[in-house]
């Protein structure tokens, strides 16, 4: 069964006093794009993130966030460069204003910035805190690959009747084709017939007529490749593994011989089967296109 490039999963999990979210977002792409937005303590886990992803995801443009935050009270920081700022502005204040008392450190404390929300890296990650939390990515990809595949179920089916509709049109254009060289010999009687007025026509002059005008417009070659690309299509909705990219090649073959077959076409009837041809195979393409 096909497989879509749309999709979401999301994983939550917990160890140690530390809580993570993981939510991974897959839309189409013409190859595998893969960014990561990782706290600068994880940063070790980006090259085992990308190969885990690269094991089951062959194309798509995927966006892998990591959101990490501590479940017990957070632990504080000194800013000593922010400290080290404010106390020379204050000395620089105090320098102006004669006997000036010096201030009380817990006034220090209390401005903003001076104490801070230590970062994940300030607090240290332990390998088995990192384990947890990649063991969590594994889910949340599980889930993507899972929403993936359910959409290229929805493509399938969607898929199928086009390419139902598709092979419906191509058999009513054969049997259009089938009869045109008599329709076209009627043709050529009507637009002659004024011209022969006190002329008799050889059978075999229009029989030779009718023949040059028939090979000009047969549309045969491209009935059957139309037919053998149904058939290639159909093979490729039940294939294992992504097949996007050979899909996307084979619908435009699909649209080559469609185009093909209008402008070869001798008969309104045949031009407007081609016509619904087409905008049923344009249709298939821009299912094809999320194919992965």
């Amino acid at each position: 069964m096909i497989a879509s490039m749309t999709g979401f999963g999301q994983s939550d999990g917990a160890i140690d006093g530390m809580v993570w979210t993981w939510e991974v977002r897959s839309v189409n792409n013409r190859g595998l794009d893969v960014r990561l937005k990782l706290p600068p303590a994880f940063d070790a886990l980006e090259a085992l993130i990308r190969a885990d992803t690269a094991q089951l995801v062959h194309r798509g443009s995927l966006t892998i966030t990591l959101t990490v935050r501590r479940a017990e009270r957070a632990a504080l920081v000194l800013d000593q460069l922010q400290l080290a700022n404010l106390l020379a502005m204050v000395q620089d204040v105090a320098a102006q204003i004669p006997g000036a008392a010096p201030p009380r450190p817990e006034a220090m404390l209390a401005m903003p910035g001076v104490l801070r929300t230590a970062t994940a890296d300030e607090v240290g990650i332990t390998p088995e805190q990192l384990d947890a939390v990649r063991s969590g990515f594994a889910t949340a990809l599980s889930r993507l690959m899972l929403a993936r595949a359910e959409e290229g179920a929805r493509l399938h089916a969607v898929v199928t009747g086009q390419l139902t509709q598709i092979s419906s049109l191509r058999t009513d254009a054969q049997q259009e084709a089938a009869v045109l060289p008599a329709t076209l010999q009627a043709r050529l009687l009507a637009s002659l017939q004024p011209l022969l007025a006190d002329t008799t026509l050889s059978p075999d002059r229009l029989a030779q007529e009718v023949a040059l005008l028939a090979t000009r417009a047969d549309v045969q070659e491209e009935l059957d490749r139309l037919a053998s690309h149904i058939e290639g299509a159909e093979a490729l909705l039940t294939a294992a593994g992504p097949v996007g990219r050979r899909f996307d090649f084979l619908v435009q073959e699909f649209m080559r011989e469609a185009n093909t077959l209008c402008a070869k076409s001798a008969s309104i009837p045949l031009t407007r089967l081609g016509l619904g041809m087409k905008a049923s195979i344009e249709q298939m393409r821009e299912q094809v296109q999320n194919v992965e």
